[in-house]
């Protein structure tokens, strides 16, 4: 990190205003060329910025000197007028100080990590809070930047330390008269209640289930009232309406959301048992596969069986004046009036309920569902071994895997594919 990096931290040009960040040793020696004299660290003023003797805008400039900065090290921010000419006559002009270079993508993010100022758990909430487009996932990902995942990480880090050093101690008493004086039993019952422990971790709801939404797929046999009620779910006309069978050939989805949680609708091609055409069969297929695959079913039909026992029977079509009564267990709806939407979606909502992540901000990912699984795996190994040292190896294991979900153990490539995510300025 001996470069200094700058970039553009605010969106693209033309704005009203657009944020310029500098973080490095050679920021405050950077600033200072182009925007002398600077302001008192932690104090917006405002000051000319020149290059080559021309000035090129009048910006408030903010100095927050190392470590106690967002970056953990010298940052500065100069914010100009969004134009573009000028957003790039400032970068232009920082870029041609010595030292300084133009930042890659989550270059500041990562410099953060680095420093400390961030954990990496934090650092993906941040990657998610970016990527939010719901206000569930907005929520889900502040809760995740404020550090609660690494406050409790490090309570069952500290767990597998305390249990690590009573081995490491008969280890090295193990030749003493009184090295028969560890505690077996104490140890097995440690250990137990970490297992648990980290158990009651991995069985929560994982964070993608609010990144990905929540599938609801919409089957039943041809001219059901499928595509219609979709659309009235959707608030559009995402897909194909018509009185002929068979309009609906493949899955149409459609993203959603609904009282800030996201959801996937799928529309799926009329069941039939038969057809000459095999274009339509496929589409059967397909619908039968999204059927097994989806968070919600929602099964317009009228008394055929249903297709899985947690299936929602509709009743679409309530506005046709020839419609036979539904029935009772039926919820009815219609997708052109809107009578009866509220209702279902009330039932889908209590479906996910359960599958929803905790709203304190502690869900895991996939990566970190995957690493925790892994110290458990290593605690239970543990727990099965008998010699000491193969004891301690486990859970030397244990420790690595719960330094990887916060970053003490990180690996480049990871960090790389991580980074990634993120735009230029973060």
């Amino acid at each position: 990190m001996g470069d200094t990096i700058v970039a553009l931290s605010s969106g693209p040009p033309p704005a009203a205003i657009g944020v310029i960040r500098l973080s490095g040793p050679q920021a405050i020696a950077a600033a200072t060329a182009v925007a002398f004299p600077l302001p008192e660290p932690r104090r917006a003023g405002l000051r000319a910025l020149r290059h080559d003797g021309r000035l090129i805008d009048r910006a408030l400039t903010l100095v927050f000197p190392g470590p106690d900065s967002a970056t953990g090290e010298d940052l500065v921010e100069f914010h100009v007028h969004g134009g573009l000419a000028v957003v790039r006559a400032v970068e232009n002009a920082l870029l041609a100080q010595p030292g300084v270079v133009r930042a890659e993508p989550g270059g500041f993010t990562r410099r953060a990590l680095l420093n400390g100022r961030l954990d990496l758990a934090q650092v993906e909430a941040l990657g998610d809070l970016l990527a939010a487009q719901t206000d569930a996932q907005a929520r889900m990902a502040v809760l995740g930047t404020e550090g609660l995942l690494r406050r409790n990480i490090d309570a069952l880090q500290r767990e597998v330390l305390m249990a690590a050093a009573d081995v490491e101690l008969a280890l090295d008493f193990a030749d003493e008269d009184d090295g028969g004086a560890f505690d077996r039993d104490a140890l097995q019952s440690r250990l137990h209640a970490l297992e648990n422990r980290i158990r009651g971790w991995l069985a929560r709801p994982r964070v993608e289930m609010l990144n990905r939404g929540f599938r609801i797929v919409l089957a039943g046999r041809p001219n059901a009232g499928k595509s219609t009620l979709l659309n009235a779910l959707a608030g559009r006309d995402a897909a194909i309406v018509s009185p002929i069978a068979g309009t609906t050939r493949d899955r149409i989805e459609v993203s959603v959301a609904h009282r800030g949680i996201p959801f996937v609708l799928t529309d799926t091609a009329g069941l039939v048992s038969a057809s000459d055409d095999p274009i339509e069969m496929i589409g059967v297929e397909r619908a039968r596969d999204a059927m097994a695959q989806a968070d919600v079913v929602l099964w317009l039909e009228d008394s055929a069986p249903l297709p899985r026992a947690d299936a929602v029977r509709v009743a679409a079509q309530l506005d046709r004046p020839d419609r036979p009564a539904p029935p009772a267990e039926a919820v009815g709806v219609s997708g052109l009036t809107g009578e009866g939407l509220e209702c279902l979606w009330s039932i889908v909502h209590a479906q996910i309920a359960g599958r929803l992540p905790p709203e304190d901000g502690s869900a895991l990912n996939e990566r970190q569902h995957a690493l925790l699984n892994r110290a458990r795996g290593a605690v239970v190994a543990a727990r099965q071994e008998q010699e000491l040292l193969l004891i301690a190896e486990q859970l030397r294991a244990a420790r690595y895997a719960l330094d990887q979900i916060t970053g003490a153990a990180g690996t480049e490539a990871m960090l790389d594919q991580l980074f990634g995510r993120f735009c230029i300025g973060k």
